[in-house]
C-alpha cells in the first residue's frame, strides 16, 4: 500500500499547474490534519502545522509541489434580503455569525433561532442551497468563531448605571 499524497502548506494563491480540486463546506474548510477526497476521487492526507481556515480558492500544495484547489461546496443556507440590509448585517455580525455579504442580500449559515431573530426584524429569509464564503474575522483573516481575544471572557452584568433615580420634584 502506497501512502497518500500530502499537503503540509497552505497558500491563497496558487503558482503551480492544479493537479487537482477538492470541494468543502464552510465548516471543513477548517482543519489540520484530515484525509480529503478530490472530485476525481483521489484522496490525499493535509497535515498542516497549525489549524487553518481554508478559502475558497486557496491552494493546498503537496510534497511534490502539484497544488489542489480548495472550491467553496455548496451546503444549505439562509438567504437574507431586506429593505435596510446594513442594519441587518448589524444584528448578524453582533451574534458573530459567519456571514457572506453581497449587494442585494446576506447568506449566512441555517439557524431557526437567527431566522426566527431577522424575520421578526422585518428580513425576508429563505432557505438555500449555495457555497458558502463569509466575510473573514477581525483583521482581514480567519473565522468570526472559535478566536482567541487573548483577555478573559468574564464579565460584570450588574444592573448599577451609576445615576441616581431621585423623584424630588418643586410643585
Amino acid at each position: 500500500m502506497s501512502a497518500l499524497p500530502t499537503a503540509h502548506d497552505y497558500h491563497t494563491h496558487g503558482h503551480a499547474p492544479e493537479q487537482g480540486r477538492v470541494a468543502l463546506t464552510y465548516e471543513d474548510r477548517f482543519l489540520r490534519r484530515k484525509t480529503l477526497r478530490l472530485e476525481d476521487g483521489t484522496r490525499i492526507l493535509v497535515d498542516l502545522p497549525k489549524t487553518t481556515s481554508l478559502d475558497h480558492g486557496g491552494v493546498l500544495r503537496l510534497t511534490d509541489g502539484g497544488e489542489i484547489t480548495v472550491i467553496a461546496a455548496p451546503e444549505p443556507l439562509l438567504q437574507v434580503t431586506a429593505t435596510h440590509l446594513p442594519r441587518i448585517a448589524w444584528h448578524i455580525g453582533n451574534r458573530h455569525t459567519p456571514c457572506q455579504i453581497e449587494d442585494t442580500r446576506l447568506l449566512i449559515q441555517r439557524d431557526h433561532v437567527i431566522k426566527e431573530m431577522l424575520e421578526l426584524l422585518g428580513a425576508t429569509v429563505t432557505e438555500v442551497t449555495e457555497p458558502f464564503t463569509p466575510e473573514g474575522g477581525a483583521y482581514g483573516h480567519g473565522r468570526t468563531h472559535s478566536h482567541d481575544h487573548s483577555h478573559p471572557h468574564a464579565h460584570d452584568h450588574t444592573m448599577d448605571h451609576g445615576h441616581s433615580h431621585s423623584h424630588d420634584h418643586d410643585h
